[in-house]
């Protein structure tokens, strides 16, 4: 009999064992454990007739006509698992536990491998993801205008072993118009949701962790409510660096982008930027001249970051002044001037300092 683990004691084993999901590629696109493989039993074709028989006939004739499917196809089956698992030691699930995954394991196991599977399948998984959720996190907010190089100080804080939750990383999108770089595919909501969820459920609750100032989407994907109202409440280290130095880190991290990508971006924010700032930041693409492109935008995202600064508690913002983008040395600064603020996400904040709101939406 195919040994079933409880989701907590499929995680801890996932950690060695790779993961064989084996729902179809669509169920899988939509939302799937990070870092699984799939291996579909079904194609999304398949699946929809063997859950039509199920549904019109019996249970009975959708499990012939599954086996009608799948026959031609064990061999290759058995082969891609052994090629993610060469040490035939393999954990597997479906949808909920059922039939799907009870197949692929006794023929693996058939075949020689050690395998168990998720009780409850990826359904479990995802009702702990949304859980997640619904839990208080000891955030503290890295915030501050566009082009303060906040996610690169985050990148630094989790090298000197600090937590942080990288939300544009798990999105895929730097959060603007420009967000995708031209390059980056975002995951669904439901994997968006999945990613975030591992990642807050592998935190120390009893250490702080950093996050950066977002609006509640981050290109097509939303931030979970419950989570985007603890940011909203959390204290927030507000960088603020001087105009010079951000145009010239945003001129050279999105300056060398594709131009048709930035000037096909520029016009979907039309209406924000105004007509005629948007025909002159195309001008400036076409002409090469992209530090004045990226003030012409500037001027949009400073003024919408300005207009959410009543939105954010005053007793929660510690305003820390640096006048140049150093990764290294400013993550240092933050934690020494966390220190010395006192600044405790636990605890109510009584910093009087001006009000701020969400970061706009680009870094």
């Amino acid at each position: 009999m195919i040994r079933q683990l409880i989701l907590t004691e499929f995680l801890s084993a996932s950690e060695n064992t790779p993961v064989v999901d084996v729902r179809t590629p669509a169920e899988f696109e939509q939302g799937h454990i990070p870092g699984a493989y799939n291996i579909p039993l079904f194609s999304n074709e398949e699946r929809v007739k063997v859950g039509t028989a199920y549904t019109k006939i019996s249970k009975e004739a959708a499990i012939l006509l599954g086996f009608e499917l799948t026959g031609p196809k064990w061999a290759d089956l058995i082969r891609a698992a052994e090629r993610i698992a060469p040490d035939k030691k393999i954990l597997v699930h479906c949808w909920r536990g059922g039939m799907r995954s009870g197949a692929m394991a006794w023929a693996l196991e058939l075949y020689g491998f050690t395998v168990a599977a998720l009780k409850n399948g990826y359904k479990a998984y995802r009702r702990t993801g949304i859980d997640s959720f619904t839990r208080e996190y000891p955030f503290i907010v890295l915030g501050g205008y566009t082009g303060t190089g906040k996610t690169d100080i985050l990148q630094e804080l989790r090298r000197n072993g600090e937590q942080i939750i990288d939300l544009e990383g798990l999105a895929q999108h730097q959060g603007s118009a420009f967000g995708s770089m031209g390059r980056m595919k975002q995951p669904s909501q439901e994997q968006f949701e999945n990613v975030l969820a591992a990642a807050l459920l592998k935190l120390d609750p009893g250490k702080r962790v950093w996050i950066e100032d977002e609006s509640i989407t981050i290109g097509k994907r939303a931030i979970p409510q419950n989570i985007f109202r603890q940011l909203s409440n959390a204290p927030l280290i507000r960088l603020d660096i001087p105009m010079e130095q951000r145009l010239q880190f945003l001129t050279k991290e999105y300056g060398g982008l594709d131009k048709d990508f930035l000037k096909e971006s520029v016009q979907r924010i039309t209406k924000r930027l105004g007509s005629l700032a948007a025909r002159l930041a195309i001008q400036a693409i076409e002409e090469g001249r992209m530090s004045d492109f990226i003030a012409k935008v500037l001027v949009y995202y400073d003024k919408t970051y300005r207009n959410c600064l009543d939105k954010k508690r005053a007793t929660s913002i510690y305003p820390l002044v640096r006048d140049h983008i150093d990764p290294i040395e400013n993550s240092k600064k933050i934690i020494a001037f966390c220190h010395e603020q006192n600044i405790d996400p636990w605890k109510p904040s009584s910093s009087p300092n001006i009000p701020t709101g969400q970061a706009a939406a680009v870094k």
